[in-house]
């Protein structure tokens, strides 16, 4: 389990920072908290301390009791420098909330307090999670000084959009999820002993897009929330996520690498350079299977037609072509959204076809499943047989589609594979 060092800034999401201990600690995870002066006007120390079981400090110049040890580690004999031995003991260093004044300090190598002392001293991962009003974290300074820390390596937790602290404001700048807040720290420092620890991962999401004209496009209605929910389950097991995401606009994790991508033809591009290097393939996006052939430059005008003839053409089958390039080990798994009748035999069909591992057949007739909703219900095809996964939520449909891709793998492995 990890040592958290966390940074708690005075802001009124400051009380938040209570429900991320209670979830660190809870999963195993020691804890040490430091505040600034102004982090108490909102949340006492003693409340850190009580959930921690660790002194709470805001000044360099008051004695730490437990000598820069975290709650898992013996004191030391001797009283060091408590900016100093903090870091050194920390595995992960979080500030949340960081109020747009910390993050400029931060920006601009300040050490006037405890909580930037330690930012400055940090030789472990810096989290910084941003919590203000939209207007503060929307000015061009906060985004400079945001982007710095970026250049530098510090890992951004960006803020969520919703309602604000002053009544009747909305926007950026509500502190991410105490869930998601401990997410980053644990990708972040990777214990070893995660199942999928080392595995590479290459997931695709969403929909193409291909344009008739600089305005109009022939798409889906692919959100891209089956994907995302899949690579985000990769991660949690421990693997090297990156995500070919056409066209989703849905919260990013920050552990995982997203290339974005618009036509079937970028998704191509991205694909084949991620695959040689990747152990497993979800093929999730929905690839359009035709695109306009002479797309227009510009806008075409409805003045003077009587109506708009599109000529379209085939695109690349993309997991068609790649599947036959796979290396031993290496696992390919491919989706169908059908719709009604015969949909698993069209899945069948596809798979072999296409010579995959395994296809996940959804059938998108059902109402509240498949494109745009937060729930799936699929069928798992492989060479061995089918596995119905009722309807459930895509996060849980996702778990059970990662299960039989260890399952795939581990069959890879014993065929020779890497």
């Amino acid at each position: 389990m990890a040592r958290i060092l966390l940074g708690v800034c005075g802001g009124i999401a400051a009380y938040r920072a209570l429900e991320l201990v209670r979830l660190a600690t809870k999963a195993g995870h020691a804890v040490r908290v430091v505040q600034t002066p102004d982090a108490q006007r909102f949340v006492g120390g003693l409340s850190f301390a009580a959930l921690t079981g660790a002194p709470v400090l805001t000044t360099e110049w008051e004695r730490d009791p437990a000598r820069g040890a975290f709650p898992d580690q013996p004191a030391p004999e001797h009283d060091p420098l408590s900016h100093l031995e903090l870091v050194r003991n920390a595995d992960a260093y979080l500030i949340a909330p960081a109020t747009a004044n910390t993050i400029a300090k931060l920006a601009g190598g300040h050490a006037d307090n405890l909580l930037t002392s330690a930012a400055l001293a940090a030789t472990c991962p810096l989290l910084v999670a941003p919590a203000m009003n939209h207007h503060m974290w929307e000015h061009p300074a906060t985004q400079a000084n945001v982007a710095t820390l970026r250049e530098r390596g510090a890992t951004i937790v960006e803020p969520e959009v919703g309602a604000l602290a002053s009544r009747n404001e909305w926007g950026a700048g509500r502190l991410a999820a105490p869930e998601a807040l401990l997410a980053a720290v644990e990708a972040l420092v990777p214990d070893g002993t995660r199942p999928w620890d080392g595995l590479r991962v290459l997931v695709t999401a969403g929909g193409t897009r291909e344009p008739i004209d600089a305005v109009r496009y022939v798409g889906n209605r692919s959100s891209g929330r089956m994907g995302f929910a899949l690579a985000e389950e990769a991660a949690a097991l421990g693997a090297d996520v990156t995500v070919i995401a056409a066209n989703v606009r849905l919260p990013r994790h920050p552990r995982i690498r997203y290339v974005d991508v618009q036509t079937a033809a970028e998704l191509e591009t991205a694909a084949r350079a991620g695959f040689p290097a990747c152990d497993l393939l979800l093929m999730a996006a929905a690839v359009a299977d035709f695109r306009p052939a002479d797309p227009a430059a510009g806008k075409l005008k409805k003045a003077g037609r009587d109506g708009l003839a599109i000529v379209l053409e085939p695109t690349t089958d993309v997991l068609g072509a790649l599947a036959p390039l796979r290396r031993p080990g290496q696992v390919v798994i491919g989706f169908a959204a059908e719709h009604g009748e015969g949909a698993l035999d069209y899945g069948r069909d596809k798979l072999a076809r296409k010579g995959l591992d395994a296809i996940v057949v959804n059938d998108v007739s059902g109402a509240g499943i498949g494109f745009d909703a937060l729930e799936n219900e699929v069928t798992i095809l492989t060479a061995a047989g089918e596995r119905h996964v009722p309807r459930a939520t895509k996060a849980d449909v996702a778990r059970t589609i990662l299960e039989v891709a260890g399952e795939l793998r581990a069959g890879a492995g014993a065929r020779g594979g890497p």
